[in-house]
């Protein structure tokens, strides 16, 4: 059990979700209990790197992940040149983490590798298809999510950066990512600096979780008692939407970001790239 870390069940489940919506076994696996207390780190003790060693098994426990079809359309680009992490910080923004962390993990969804394995075996490589680019990018989120419960097991701490797809025209010819490979999400890894951040509460199982067939039926119900358990943040889009001291509850920010398309261009880089979308 890490520092911090509860191996009540009861517990962890209140803690995901402001309450004790059932009643978990009274004991669970380690291993249980840690997925169930994953959170996220965005301050990193400076100048303490990752052990090569730990770092190489951190990723052979990413590689340790399910992929379509045993096709393994992923790759990682490991990031520990401060300047590179740097520039990264630079051009996304808001999250200084990002420049804190000794290592920064690039997860890409590859289909290259599977157009030069047809090429060696003299076949034509028939899926360059939408259904490829989401079979890519499951595999990469796959191994990605194991990477960093692994990172949590071992003391480490982990954060996602989605914003990584804001800029992949800068981040694609900065690493070298050549046509087929495309950017799905980064990750930051270091020491922890502080005490462990309080679990993120997650929507509850009544709304995510659907038994037999699809009911939202009770989402408007469900909103107000989970946006009193998040604190107000800070609003999204205030140059679109309008500003708001206050702070905005979870439903009203994450509708205002939804409310503006994001990363329109994508597409059409991803067609530039090589990928089929069809």
């Amino acid at each position: 059990t890490l520092p911090g870390m509860s191996s009540d069940p009861a517990a962890l489940i209140r803690a995901r979700y402001g309450d004790l919506p059932f009643q978990p076994p009274s004991e669970v696996a380690p291993g249980l209990a840690a997925v169930l207390d994953r959170r996220v780190t965005r301050r990193y003790r400076p100048g303490e790197p990752v052990p090569e060693p730990l770092l190489r098994t951190l990723l052979a426990a990413a590689q340790s992940a399910p992929s379509k079809s045993d096709l393994q359309q992923y790759s990682v680009i490991v990031l520990q040149d401060a300047q590179k992490i740097a520039q990264i910080a630079r051009w996304i923004g808001g999250m200084d983490w990002i420049a804190e962390a000794p290592v920064f993990l690039l997860f890409c969804g590859d289909i290259r590798r599977g157009r030069r394995i047809c090429e060696i075996r003299g076949r034509e490589h028939a899926n360059d298809n939408l259904d490829t680019f989401l079979n890519a990018s499951v595999d990469a989120a796959l191994a990605m999510a194991h990477l960093a419960m692994a990172a949590d097991a071992a003391g480490l701490g982990t954060c996602p950066i989605s914003y990584v797809r804001n800029h992949v025209e800068r981040i694609a010819p900065l690493l070298g990512l050549p046509r087929g490979v495309f950017p799905v999400a980064g990750l930051t890894l270091g020491w922890p600096a502080v005490a462990r951040n309080a679990p993120s509460p997650r929507l509850p199982q009544s709304v995510v979780v659907h038994r037999e067939r699809y009911d939202d039926s009770g989402l408007e119900a469900a909103l107000p008692a989970y946006d009193a358990l998040r604190p107000p943040a800070r609003p999204r889009y205030p140059e679109i939407h309008g500003p708001k001291p206050e702070g905005c509850a979870w439903s009203e920010n994450a509708a205002r970001q939804l409310a503006v398309p994001e990363r329109f261009g994508l597409r059409a880089w991803l067609r530039h790239r090589g990928l089929g979308l069809d």
